[in-house]
Formats: C-alpha cells, structure tokens, sequence
C-alpha cells in the first residue's frame, strides 16, 4: 500500500513540474515576445525619429538655402546617409514646349570616378515622360524604384550600366508643386531594394518639402520680374531701364573706347487711334507695336551693330515707359551711325498698317537719339535729351529720327517755360484774336474773315502761334481755347453784321482734339444760338491731315455741323496725304491752297502747275477755292487768271486786331452797299 502512495505522490509531482515548465516555457516566450515587441518598437521608435530628423534637416536647409540648387544638393546627401544609398542625382523638368527632365551636374557621389560612365549615360538621355525610372516617376507623380534582373529590366536604359558598377538598385521620387512635377530626386543602392511604405511616405514628404523651396523661388522670380517689367507688353519698365541704363554708364566709365546709345521711340497719332476705337485696340496696338520694336533688334548683328564696325556686341534693351511711349538701350556700340541705322529700321518696321479690331491702321513713329559720348554724369539726363529729340522729330513731321544737340537742350527749356505761362495766359487775358480779310481778288472787296490766335506775353513779348499751338495741344487747353475763340469770333461776327447787315463770313480753325472731342457739334450749335449771327456765315476749317486721319469719323461730324447751317473748308490742301475718294464724300465748301504753292509761284512753274490743279479739282468738285500766303501782284494776277474765288494774304492786308480790322471793313462798306 505504501509502494501505492509513494507512486501516486510521485505522479503528482511530476505533474507539478510538468505544470511548472509548461508555465516557465510560455513566461519565457512571452518574456521573449514583449522583449521582441519591446525591441521592435525601439527599433520603430529609432526609425521615427530618424525620419523625423531627416525632415527636420532638409526643412531647415531648405528655409535656409540662398537657391533651389543649394537646397537640392543638402536633400541629396541627407537622404544617401539616411538610406545608405551611395549614389543620388538631381533632374529637372525644363517647362519648355517639349518639357523633358533635364539631366543636372548635381551629383551625391562618393566613388571616386566609379561611376563616371553611368553620370556620362544619365547625362546623354532626354527623359521624356516614361522614359526609364525618372520619366516613369515624372509620369505618375509618384515614387518608384527598380531592381537589377526585373522581368522589365529593358525599359530601363541604364541598368546594364548601373550593373556594371556594382549598383542592383534604382530608387526615385517626385519634387512637387501641388500636382506639378517639377523636378526628380533619383538614387542608385547596392543591395536589392524593396522599400516599406513608410520609406515612400518619407520621400514623398521630402518632394513636397522640396516643391515649396521651387515654389517661393519661382514666387521670387515672378516678383522680380513684375517689379522690372511692363505687364501689358512684358518689356522691361522704366526701373528695369534706369538699371541697365545706370550700369552701362558705369561700364562706360571703366572700360575706354565703350559707348552706349538711347532712343527714345513715341507712337504718332496714339491718342486718336485709342480714343477713336477705344482703350482695347489701343492695348492692342501698343502690344503689336512692341513686338515690332523687339523683333527688330533681334534679327541679326547688322541690325544693331553695323555691316563692319566691329563691335563685339551687346545686350540691348527695348523698354516701355508708359502709354505709347518705349525706350530702347544700345549697348557696345562704336559709332553715331549705328544707333540711327536702327532708328531708321525702326520706322521702316512700324510703317506696315496694323490690324486692331479687323481695322488697319497705320501709325508712325518718332524717334530721339541720345549718345553716351555727350557726357552724361546722370542717365536721367540722357532719357530726358532722348525724349526732348523725339519731341523734335514730332515737330519736324514726324515719322522720322533726330540726334540730341545741345541747341534742343535751351528749346526745351523754351517750351518748359512757355507750358508754364501759357497755363496762364488766357486768365491773364493776353490771348487775343488778329482777323485777317479774305478778299475777291476780281473786286478786291473783303468778304469775310479769318480769326488768329494770338499770344503777348508782358516778358516774353509775342509768341508766333507756330510755337505755342503745338504746345497747347500737348498739354490740353486747346479744347479751352478753341472754344474761346469760336466764341469771340463769332460775337464779332455779329457786330460787323448787325451794322451792316450783310454776310459777311468768319473762319475759324478747329485741331484734331476738337474734331475727335464728342462735344464739338452741341458747342457749334450752342455759339449759334448765342451769338445770333447769319445762317451760313461760320466756316469752320480743318487741315487735310486733321480730316484724313480717321476720315469717317470726319464724314459723321461734318453731317453734323452741316446740319446747323456751318461751312466746312479744307485747309492746307496737297501738303498731306490726299484720298480724292474720300474728298469726293466729304460735305465740305472749300479747298485752301497752302501758302507753299502760292509763294513765287510766278517764278517757279511747278508751284503754278499744282495750283492749277488743286483748282480745277476744286471747281469740279463745286467747291469754292481760297488761296492763301499772295503777297505780291504777279502772284494775286496768276491766281485770278486761274479763277481763284478768294485770296488771304499780305497783299490785301496782314493779320489785325479787331478795331483795325474793323475800319479796313468800314473803309470797303461803301461799295458793298453799291454792288
């Protein structure tokens, strides 16, 4: 019985240390599993903060990085250390029309040359989208990876040589902007690669990091150039020309013999082509225009350089200064001719009519020249004598060029002055208006008048209205003016009708900005009303260029005026463009032959010959002829021998003040009143 129990005790034992192991063995592996767990989430734990270093130090370099390059190459080689990676590359999308990844020269590489055969292969191929690793990255926007021996190992062009080099791994991934691939970070590993998506997580996170640094930069670059640039044309703007302007002086300084040149280029007749067709068109035009000046400096060296003035060329620049006004900077220039054969060039390229809204139009332009070899201590001086020589060329007729001299300089100052005190002028009261007769050279009787502006100034003296009428259209009191003098005229008028009661007539001028002003007809009509003077007895006249220049403008307002009883007379007719076609449309009275055909044209057969024609034109037209600038009796002889209506000039009697005017008309009343 003994031997019984002693056995079952043992069995109860062994069943305890059997219990006892089993419960050690799962302690055991539970212990080895938490330490396990333990271990892997240290290890986890390391990873992160790894990942998290790496972040931290390609954000920080990047905030820090003075270019998109130095930024680059710090992720470059902080992500070969992360990964143990011994070889990485930088490729960038070129944004061209044909956008291909462009190889860069930034390289992380360690080797010592042994990879020099595979940078040479990556430099010579254009990854297009698809192409190898980095095309397919740049593709899908995502990061990709390749290994040596892949069942679609051949659509990577350079594994072979990746192999060759002890490399068995391709890795890649996307720089972006929003979803813009902007750039390819690609690295190559000597083992086998199969990364964690944590890892494709992290560089994606890096490309976006690094998409921000090309972000602000292009944000900087975009910046930059609104700052330096004309938005409508994309030219450079004033600043951006000072700048350039400002460093070529300073060149001109150090290196001898260097010489630069400005022009000045201005748009003729802008103003009534924008204010005709309105402010679209003339944004159009001024594109159009700038494109012309561009392309014209771009063709060839001969442009800008000369066939043989051997200069080694330079930057030159076309710039807009605002409204239809462009500058242009020639730079390295050695001789005056060069900078007028492109001004010459210049106006050859703006002379083709230009296509606005389905509507061509034609416009010049005016050119000043200014050259460094003046002396300049300050490019402000040489824009501004740039821009007092294009004002010359305005004056000269225009759609022509003029080099700065000196003798410009004191009539600028002229002019300055002149703005000054003609602002003054007319509430200063010393505009008047001089009457000059227009007489029937069969008779010699006055019928009508002609009123002149005139200006006496009390330090200036008389000032000639060819000099201060241009002046009043540039700055805006010709509207004031025109309608002044259409006033007084007209009161005058009256008075010389109310005491004589016959009907007699009074011409007054009218510019292109009244002609253009919309309330010219209810102004016409209102001194109408006002002054009370005969029906039919107010010629308005207006040059042949005034007219020409937007002819069906000129047809709709002469409807107008005609309307209201006015006649229309064409002045300085054949010194401008002549259209027959659109004479022939035009409701106009009269035709005034220019003083320039009239002058010695006894003497000189052609002026004759031309007169005789703008006569007979004329009169076939039904129009009456009024020829201007007779100051001798041979000259008043030919003209009524061609049967000239009217004669205007010195030989009958000068321009007069009102009171002269009037005895020279009391003297004639007489045999008005008899005929």
């Amino acid at each position: 019985m003994s031997d019984s129990i002693n056995d079952t005790a043992s069995a109860l034992v062994d069943a305890e240390i059997t219990l006892l192991k089993r419960r050690l063995r799962r302690e055991s592996a539970a212990r080895a599993e938490a330490e396990a767990i333990a271990e892997r989430g240290m290890r986890d734990l390391f990873r992160r903060k790894q990942e998290i270093a790496l972040l931290e130090t390609i954000a920080a370099a990047s905030n820090e990085a003075d270019s998109v390059e130095d930024a680059m190459r710090h992720a470059l080689a902080a992500v070969c250390k992360f990964a143990d990676w011994p070889l990485g590359h930088l490729l960038l999308v070129d944004g061209g029309a044909d956008s291909v990844l462009t190889s860069t020269a930034l390289w992380r590489d360690d080797s010592n040359g042994s990879y020099d055969a595979l940078r040479a292969l990556t430099a010579s191929i254009a990854f297009g989208p698809g192409v190898g690793l980095p095309g397919r990255v740049w593709a899908s926007g995502t990061p990709a990876w390749i290994n040596v021996g892949s069942p679609d190992a051949d659509a990577y062009p350079r594994l072979p040589e990746a192999e060759r080099a002890g490399l068995r791994s391709l890795f890649a991934f996307p720089v972006v902007i929003g979803t813009e691939v902007v750039a390819v970070l690609e690295f190559f590993s000597m083992r086998h690669q199969t990364p964690e998506e944590t890892v494709l997580r992290l560089m994606a996170q890096i490309g976006i990091q690094l998409g921000r640094v090309v972000e602000r930069k292009r944000t900087k670059v975009r910046l930059m150039h609104d700052a330096l640039h004309d938005p409508l044309t994309q030219l450079g703007n004033r600043k951006l020309f000072l700048d350039r302007l400002q460093q070529a002086q300073l060149r001109a300084l150090r290196v001898p013999g260097y010489q630069f040149s400005v022009l000045f280029v201005d748009l003729d007749r802008f103003k009534a082509i924008n204010d005709g067709l309105g402010h679209h068109a003339g944004d159009q035009l001024i594109i159009a225009a700038a494109n012309r000046l561009s392309a014209s400096l771009r063709q060839t060296d001969l442009v800008s350089r000369g066939e043989s003035d051997g200069d080694d060329g330079g930057e030159d620049l076309v710039a807009r200064m605002g409204g239809d006004e462009f500058t242009i900077l020639l730079d390295n220039i050695r001789h005056e001719r060069v900078p007028a054969r492109v001004a010459e060039r210049l106006i050859s390229a703006m002379a083709d009519a230009f296509v606005l809204d389905e509507q061509q139009v034609t416009v010049t332009a005016s050119i000043g020249i200014a050259l460094s070899t003046t002396g300049y201590a300050d490019v402000q001086n040489m824009l501004r004598d740039a821009d007092i020589a294009m004002y010359h060329a305005k004056q000269q007729g225009r759609a022509r060029w003029v080099m700065f001299d000196t003798a410009m300089q004191e009539k600028a100052l002229r002019r300055l002055q002149l703005e000054s005190a003609l602002r003054q002028a007319q509430g200063r009261g010393e505009l008047w208006l001089a009457y000059q007769p227009i007489v029937s050279p069969n008779d010699g009787l006055i019928r009508g008048f002609e009123a002149l502006l005139r200006w006496e100034h009390p330090v200036y003296g008389e000032v000639g209205p060819a000099e201060f009428i241009p002046v009043a259209e540039e700055i805006g009191l010709i509207g004031a003016m025109g309608s002044w003098i259409l006033e007084h005229a007209c009161r005058q008028l009256r008075l010389w009708q109310q005491d004589s009661g016959l009907p007699l007539t009074m011409s007054v001028n009218l510019s292109a900005m009244q002609l253009s002003d919309d309330g010219l007809v209810d102004l016409v009509a209102q001194t109408l009303t006002d002054t009370g003077i005969l029906a039919g007895t107010l010629k308005l006249e207006l040059t042949e260029s005034t007219v020409m220049a937007d002819p069906e403008h000129a047809l709709d307002i002469f409807r107008q005026l005609k309307a209201l009883g006015v006649k229309l007379s064409l002045d300085d007719f054949g010194t401008g463009y002549s259209s027959l076609s659109h004479l022939r449309r035009l409701p106009i009275d009269t035709l005034k032959i220019d003083r320039s055909f009239v002058s010695q044209m006894d003497l000189l057969d052609d002026k004759r010959q031309i007169a005789e024609v703008i006569m007979m034109l004329a009169h076939t037209l039904g129009l009456d002829v009024v020829a201007e600038g007779a100051e001798t009796a041979a000259e008043v002889g030919l003209l009524q021998g061609m049967g000239v209506d009217f004669v205007q000039g010195y030989y009958y009697y000068k321009p007069m003040r009102a009171d002269a005017a009037d005895a020279a008309w009391r003297e004639q009343r007489a045999r008005w009143e008899s005929r």
